[in-house]
């Protein structure tokens, strides 16, 4: 008997065969399914098993979340398929054009699921012929991201749609597990463990242990410092009576967070002083509970970047209130102050050394692979290690910037990937960018600077190692600090998990008892009482809404406006995604729309970049019946005077002669768009384009470069432009120089020729 999977298809010898992976591809192919397997033992063979026994019925549409994992899947299946050239892959790096020619010629496309989404809503596709979507890394397909989009368009278009989810770790929330099988349609759960008899063979040993640490007691007063500052504030939050119960200076960084996001909700609604005070208090205390982190468990420079930042915030126009407000507090300077005097460091950078110079000289060939939840420990980890010639060390991080921070391109972080194989680096220290998807089987050990509360992100990490070979997970805890806590949290929630998971994959092989029925999706009960009479209710709806299309009011939105555009699609427009010059929603040859939440409305009166009144201009200048949309109540909640405010209000409708519609919300603000829609067609007007932005003056371009450097805003670049005369003469300038101008004191004057004068190190 053959070891390999043979397939007309497939190319002799290339995919090993398991048993317990045919067992679940067939499985996945009587009904959508959720397929949650352990990292590194496959998902993608089963993936491929399910696509090669659909492809008779339909084109294949294989999607995963990031580039580098498209990729991957690209590569996988050329180099298993005997046509290479069926597979096409699309990321949002090829033109739409291309792209919509790609995706009619293809069999079988593997793409980002935001450039499905991006097409779906341009109409430049549709998922009608495609016979299965595979949804890697299924877990993400909750709240607005794209996985629950497509799902949705799949059920409604496709004509014999099959969902295949997979992923290593779906949650230990029952409830987010109900959400991912309700938004991709799931119908069947099926899991194996490392435990199971059937996938034991497979299983390379993993040795897991745990380091505990002492935080030197210096550290721990300058924690207690900052805790006392943090108890001060929820002192006055407790004042305020805002949260319907006593807030507990102990009280998690999810607690916090979900007091927030109360707090705005609350806001939206019903605008008081007391809700926005709380909400100003809550943004110090958040800043705080950081700081308190940083200091039991990442260590004394991480600290002191983190303390450096909140100043620089704290000294430019454009920074954060609450920076500001902490950086006048006494007690918190006396914190900073023991910082930069302090002796002693925290052990953990010095335990890294050790563990990775003792792997390495025990076994010279290793790749490891260090994780860690913050950039700045990232790259005081890399500066640290330098002092041993033995590790040789890189840092894996996303791609977004900040001013202090550069992030790596996709094309860089695949280099860094491939040096890593190859041995060049023998040390990859890596935030959460290097948890999901990465592509390294040869990993010989994971260490966690720190343990993470979460068990998806606690098994992404275990994943990287044990997978072509034994492996070791190593993890810090400081002792007495939040890292103990979150060790248990993480340890308790994936016991959970498997246990949810163990119990939903019998459930679903069975007929439904009431606890599956109340957990699993509405669709399976309705499936397994009576498929035909589910069948024909689907092509009932499907023929529904095909005739509802053809009378759908159309609307051009831009493509920044993505969500609305989703929620405007489901109210029964026809939505196309257009790059817009002028407004963000065009419903007719006369009507354009501008949206702005009240936030965005303040920030573009003050910020040069967003010009209110330009984009205003521009809109009452190219359409007959401009409209602003002004969304939400909280429009007096920023440090902008009240009178400015009404000032632009009444700009925008007397000078520029434009209607401000209120909304409450972004459901209120889809009502309103589709009824304006609704209306312009009944009136015979079709949708079109028209209308160009107003290019900036000279002075305005001169004030943005400016302005851009890092604790410079508006004020300050056009006092040192009138101080110096032009932008040449700024750069040209001397620190002291630049201090002689108003606003401008040693801190911003040193972030201007730190900016124009330190080497660029690409």
């Amino acid at each position: 008997m053959s070891t390999y999977l043979e397939h007309p298809l497939l190319k002799p010898h290339t995919v090993e065969k398991r048993l317990f992976q045919m067992d679940l591809a067939a499985s996945a192919l009587k009904s959508s399914s959720l397929i949650v397997v352990p990292t590194g033992l496959g998902k993608t063979v089963i993936a491929l098993m399910v696509l090669l026994a659909r492809l008779d019925k339909g084109r294949v549409l294989f999607l995963a979340p990031t580039k580098p994992l498209v990729e991957q899947h690209a590569a996988f299946l050329r180099r298993v398929l005997k046509d290479e050239g069926e597979v096409t892959m699309m990321t949002g790096e090829m033109m739409p054009e291309k792209r919509k020619a790609a995706w009619e010629a293809a069999r079988i496309t593997v793409s980002t699921p935001q450039v499905i989404e991006n097409d779906l809503l341009s109409r430049r596709i549709d998922l009608e012929d495609i016979s299965l979507i595979i949804f890697d890394e299924a877990h993400r397909a909750v709240g607005n991201y794209a996985y629950v989009y497509i799902a949705e368009r799949y059920a409604r278009e496709g004509t014999n749609p099959l969902v295949l989810g997979i992923t290593a770790s779906p949650g230990s929330e029952k409830e987010k597990i109900a959400e991912i099988c309700t938004n991709l349609s799931i119908e069947n759960i099926q899991t194996r463990s490392e435990k199971d008899s059937d996938v034991a063979p497979f299983v390379h040993s993993k040795q897991i242990e745990w380091v505990k640490l002492t935080v030197p007691k210096e550290l721990l007063d300058i924690r207690t410092a900052i805790e006392e500052v943090l108890r001060d504030r929820i002192d006055d939050l407790n004042r305020l009576g805002i949260s319907p119960v006593k807030i507990d200076p102990r009280a998690t960084k999810k607690e916090l967070l979900g007091l927030q996001a109360m707090l705005m909700s609350s806001a939206k609604r019903q605008a008081n002083q007391a809700t926005f005070k709380g909400i100003s208090i809550l943004a110090e205390v958040l800043k705080l509970y950081h700081a308190i982190e940083l200091a039991e468990t990442q260590g004394t420079e991480a600290l002191l970047k983190y303390f450096q930042r909140l100043q620089g915030e704290a000294i430019s126009r454009s920074g954060s209130k609450a920076s500001r407000r902490i950086m006048e507090d006494s007690k918190f300077r006396q914190a900073m102050q023991a910082l930069e005097d302090l002796q002693v460091e925290h052990p953990k950078p010095a335990m890294v050394r050790k563990i990775l110079t003792e792997q390495i000289e025990a076994k010279p060939e290793s790749r490891i692979m260090v994780f860690t939840n913050y950039r700045d420990t990232a790259s005081a980890l890399i500066r640290f290690l330098k002092e041993d010639p033995k590790i040789k060390a890189v840092r894996f991080v996303g791609q977004s910037s900040r001013a202090d921070d550069e992030g790596l391109s996709q094309k860089k972080q695949a280099e860094i990937l491939q040096r890593f194989r190859a041995g060049e680096y023998n040390v990859l220290i890596a935030t959460s960018v290097g948890e999901e998807g990465i592509d390294i089987p040869a990993t010989d050990m994971v260490l966690f600077y720190e343990p993470v509360p979460s068990e998806i992100r606690s098994i992404q990490r275990k994943g990287r190692t044990g997978r072509a070979r034994s492996g070791r997970v190593v993890v810090l805890m400081a002792r007495g600090t939040r890292d103990e806590a979150y060790y248990w949290i993480s340890d308790r929630k994936e016991k959970t998990m498997n246990k949810q998971m163990r119990t939903l994959s019998g459930q679903a092989s069975q007929s439904p008892s009431s606890s599956s029925k109340d957990f699993l999706p509405r669709q399976l009960e309705i499936t397994e009482d009576n498929p035909e009479r589910q069948n024909r209710k689907g092509q009932e709806s499907l023929v529904d809404w095909t005739e509802a299309y053809e009378e759908r009011d159309k609307i051009y939105v831009d493509p920044r406006e993505r969500g609305m555009a989703r929620l405007l699609e489901g109210r029964g427009l026809e939505v196309t995604l257009k790059n817009l010059e002028v407004g963000d929603y065009v419903v007719s040859d006369r009507v354009a729309i501008e949206r702005k939440t009240a936030q965005d409305f303040v920030a573009s009166i003050i910020d040069p970049e967003r010009n209110l009144f330009r984009q205003i201009a521009d809109l009452a200048r190219s359409y007959e019946r401009p409209v602003l949309i002004l969304e939400g109540r909280d429009l007096y909640s920023r440090q902008v005077s009240a009178s400015s405010i009404q000032g632009a209000l009444t700009s925008v409708a007397v000078d520029y002669g434009v209607p401000i519609i209120p909304t409450e919300d972004q459901e209120d603000t889809a009502s309103v768009i589709t009824m304006l829609a609704a209306r312009e067609r009944r009136a015979g007007h079709e949708p079109k384009l028209h209308g160009h932005k107003t290019a900036r003056t000279l002075k305005e371009q001169q004030e943005y470069l400016i302005s851009a450097i890092p604790s410079v805003g508006p004020s300050v670049a056009r006092k040192l432009l009138r101080h110096f005369g032009s932008i040449e003469k700024v750069i040209a300038a001397s620190k002291e120089e630049l201090q002689e101008v108003d606003m401008v004191g040693p801190k911003i004057a040193e972030r201007i020729r730190e900016l124009v004068g330190v080497e660029y190190k690409g």
